[in-house]
């Protein structure tokens, strides 16, 4: 067993161990009526470099934290320009090192430091695999609007409070890009980073109503072309999300999620050239909880596709699965 399989094994024991134990940090006077916000989604196509997979850039409840994510991404792709061309399995890893950190009352910055381990397996037996640091992202967040209080007990607080926030941020070329594994016809986006220095614009919508929470985000990446003449496509995100929070006696609080995800890829270039077959879009259902114990939280969710069409059909989404396990600060 190496040395990441190890890291992930402990990772799955202590969440397990927690019961997936999640924390929704409350006011020193706790809000009947809590608010909740949707979070980010952000990816490069099957992971490749950035944050590792649509996976987002904070939690549910909107807390400030430090924590160890892990990601798993299952796709297939077709080794070749014919419809009976054989299908490539494909997997991707990602163990992310991330937090959000508070730098004043509205504005806070994150930062998400990945670790790739993708391999994929060749109809002829033979397979592929590689690993390391991935892109390194660092964002900043401002609260437009924040929830409303009128009163200055929890009890006079308003019942609808809403949540308006932007940001935006850097992608830095950290990890390595490897030009060869864009050639041929099996999936481009095999790589641990795009090489590229990539900047991000986000929004995220909020409302709440008592313990029901729901959320709209948008965000775009503007990719730029990296030293090796290679342009992956600029990305658009969306996604709808409703939670809700049920109080327990053995856990602090445990919140369901559902909603859907949608990904947009502009087509990449090669030398300035476009390059056939690697634009496409894909929309997952997202199911989840969020769960917390004291001062440790962690979540897990699964996002199944319910339509795509990948690089002209020549890329499949199957599914993706989220751990993470995070300190509340």
């Amino acid at each position: 067993m190496t040395t990441k399989h190890i890291i992930i094994s402990c990772l799955l024991l202590a969440t397990s161990a927690l019961v997936q134990a999640k924390e929704i940090k409350q006011p020193a006077n706790p809000d009947p009526n809590p608010f909740y916000k949707y979070d980010y989604e952000e990816c490069d196509f099957c992971g490749c470099g950035s944050t590792g997979g649509g996976m987002g850039y904070g939690t549910i409840g909107n807390e400030n934290f430090i924590g160890i994510r892990y990601i798993y991404q299952r796709y297939q792709s077709r080794d070749g320009i014919f419809n009976n061309s054989p299908w490539v399995e494909e997997n991707f890893n990602t163990l992310q090192l991330w937090g959000k950190i508070p730098v004043t009352e509205k504005l806070s910055v994150t930062a998400i430091l990945p670790y790739h381990f993708h391999n994929r397996n060749f109809v002829d037996g033979s397979s592929q695999s590689i690993d390391g640091i991935g892109d390194l992202s660092v964002l900043a967040f401002y609260s437009l609007i924040t929830p409303k209080v009128d009163g200055l007990y929890a009890n006079q607080q308003t019942t609808f409070k809403h949540m308006l926030e932007i940001g935006g941020g850097v992608k830095m070329p950290t990890g390595a890009y490897d030009r060869a594994n864009n050639e041929g016809s099996v999936n481009p986006s095999f790589q641990v980073g795009t090489g590229s220095w990539d900047y991000i614009l986000a929004a995220n919508y909020s409302v709440g109503y008592e313990t029901w929470g729901l959320g709209v985000l948008a965000n775009y990446t503007f990719k730029t072309e990296n030293n090796a003449d290679y342009h992956f496509g600029n990305q658009f995100t969306y996604g709808v999300n409703v939670s809700k929070v049920y109080n327990t006696l053995s856990i602090d609080k445990i919140i369901p999620y559902a909603g859907l995800a949608g990904e947009v890829y502009a087509e990449n270039e090669s030398y300035g050239l476009p390059v056939a077959d690697t634009k496409g879009n894909v929309m997952f259902a997202r199911l989840g909880a969020e769960i917390s114990f004291g001062k440790l939280g962690t979540e897990v969710n699964v996002m199944l596709p319910v339509h795509q069409d990948l690089n002209a059909g020549n890329v499949e989404a199957k599914y993706r699965l989220g751990l993470h396990l995070n300190y509340m600060l």
